[in-house]
């Protein structure tokens, strides 16, 4: 097997160089041996490794997720189950942020719809549904 440059695994990847490093850095793929002149020496698996990384970034996970699904991947005890039940985790997260995501969306459609777009900016009704509560701006002397 011939070692592979950082810039070769990059391109065979797609990812940069700065990836790589950073993918080093936080412990997805291990820091390779150096040759005599430095240059570090990567296994011809590795892009096969960044590439995994990166359609796991890809479907939302976090690289603590990602660091996770490559122990199970390397586990010898490690079954089709485990994997599934770490992969209905990050769907049912990603669920709840697009349910969020949705009242988000229902919300300042209504206060774009509530908005004319013309008058004077402090009659606003976005900014005014934006201000804190009255009460809270003018508080009743004791």
């Amino acid at each position: 097997m011939k070692p592979l440059t950082i810039g070769q695994v990059a391109k065979l990847a797609g990812v940069g160089v700065e990836t790589m490093r950073f993918y080093e850095r936080n412990g997805l793929i291990d820091e390779p041996p150096r040759n005599e002149v430095g240059y570090r020496q990567y296994p011809e698996d590795t892009p096969l490794r960044v590439r995994f990384i990166r359609h796991a970034k890809d479907l939302g996970f976090s690289l603590k997720e990602i660091h996770g699904l490559l122990s199970l991947k390397t586990g010898p005890d490690t079954t089709c189950g485990d994997v599934r039940r770490v992969a209905r985790m990050k769907l049912e997260d990603i669920e709840a942020r697009i349910f969020a995501m949705e009242k988000m969306r229902t919300a300042l459609s209504k206060l774009v719809d509530a908005c004319a777009g013309d008058g004077p900016v402090g009659q606003c009704p976005i900014l005014d549904a934006l201000e804190p509560d009255w009460d809270m701006k003018n508080p009743r002397p004791e």
